[in-house]
């Protein structure tokens, strides 16, 4: 008949078991990694965001400028969600790895100094990432795209040490005291005690894919690691090469990169998917379980935590490059700072902690003066604006080039 015709050639209908013909049997399996139609995330984007906060209660007392303090051009910062280029240390001397080089940025003074560079290497070497040691700012660690992990002394500007141990690139790296971690592209994580000949204490094996982000607890117990194998593992100090993870916590549904340990809550910590993930999602490293998870429309980037309020920042990439500042643990969101052409890709906060530095693929670097530090007194008010301190005598009204 004519309709059962008209079922089979327009609704994919069979006219006889009445089943759809294009139909799945099974689920349609997650993606792995950082990967998805961005049409997809764009639309639903964009409906989250047609969702109107009813409660207008002002969140926050402080004034959160709009626009940022200043803006350094980084030319050739790598456009790769799976390394770490931004490092600011205790000392407020700021590293940034731009392709072959990793120059440093004086906060205070506004000098820029380049500490090495790899173009030896060849013409596809590259710095895949950078972290300062924890106290005193003397010392940087620099992965890179061969797999050796560097120490440098930055006030002699002296390579101290080259440490191997992994077959592809080091895209991720964190310091507890001496004891410095780095995660490769060949999946490993190896802890070096960077104090002893025989550096490599322990080799951590657990990911299936590139390992992008690693951070140790501020209580130096736990180690995260997140991966492109989607998996947010944790670790204890005391983890040896034949050691599982004390968790290995697969809810997200993309690369884990984001990953920001509370300074306010002992075993809390943050974590951010890639672009088929989208959520930040907060657990308790103690007993492995999952807190809270808030799905931001897009993808996350970087985390950082207020040292001086609950509040944390998380950066994204498309469709609106933007950082979102949000209230804990009602995740109400405070603030959107907008300006970058192309995904946040890093983030790191100022040693005063009322100051946030933003990396984006479009080649710049962004200052924020987004945590306000608590005031000295009630009739003080102390603004983010103070920071860093000397650094505004020089006001740059231009752009400055890093380099």
């Amino acid at each position: 008949s004519d309709m059962s015709e008209y079922k089979t050639s327009v609704l994919g209908l069979d006219a006889d078991s009445k089943s759809r013909i294009l139909s799945f049997k099974d689920k349609a399996p997650v993606p792995k990694g950082d990967t998805v139609n961005n049409l997809q995330v764009l639309y639903s984007a964009s409906t989250t965001s047609r969702r109107k906060n009813k409660n207008t209660t002002k969140l926050v007392s402080r004034h959160i400028p709009s626009a940022p303090s200043r803006i350094l051009d980084a030319p050739d910062l790598l456009d790769d969600y799976y390394l770490n280029l931004l490092s600011w240390s205790d000392t407020n001397v700021l590293a940034v790895a731009l392709s072959q080089a990793v120059y440093l940025w004086n906060a205070e003074t506004g000098d820029i100094d380049e500490l090495c560079n790899v173009e030896d290497e060849g013409p596809d070497a590259h710095i895949s990432s950078v972290s300062w040691i924890q106290e005193g700012g003397g010392h940087l660690a620099v992965g890179t795209s061969w797999g050796q992990t560097m120490l440098w002394d930055v006030r002699a500007k002296k390579q101290l040490r080259k440490m191997n141990g992994h077959s592809d690139r080091v895209g991720a790296l964190s310091w507890n005291r001496h004891v410095l971690s780095s995660g490769g592209r060949d999946n490993l994580i190896i802890n070096h005690d960077v104090r002893i000949a025989e550096h490599k204490v322990a080799n951590l094996a657990s990911h299936t894919q590139e390992v992008c982000g690693l951070a140790w607890s501020p209580d130096g117990m736990t180690l995260a690691s997140g991966a492109n194998d989607n998996k947010l593992c944790l670790w204890d100090a005391a983890a040896s090469s034949t050691s599982r993870p004390r968790y290995e916590l697969t809810e997200h549904q993309a690369a884990v990169k984001a990953l920001a340990w509370s300074p306010h809550e002992r075993n809390l910590l943050a974590t951010g998917g890639g672009t088929a993930d989208r959520c930040i999602k907060f657990w308790n490293a103690q007993s492995g379980s999952m807190l809270q998870s808030v799905d931001t429309g897009s993808q996350v980037c970087a985390l950082q935590w207020n040292p001086h309020e609950k509040e944390i920042l998380s950066s994204h990439g498309f469709a609106k490059n933007q950082l979102c500042l949000w209230k804990y643990p009602t995740m109400a969101k405070v603030k959107e700072l907008e300006g970058h052409t192309a995904r946040v890709l890093h983030m790191a906060a100022s040693p005063n902690g009322s100051s946030v530095v933003s990396a984006a693929a479009d080649e710049t670097l962004r200052f924020w003066d987004v945590f306000a530090p608590p005031c000295k007194s009630s009739g003080s008010k102390r603004g983010a604006s103070d920071f860093p301190r000397g650094a505004k005598s020089k006001k740059l009204s231009r752009t400055m080039h890093i380099r």
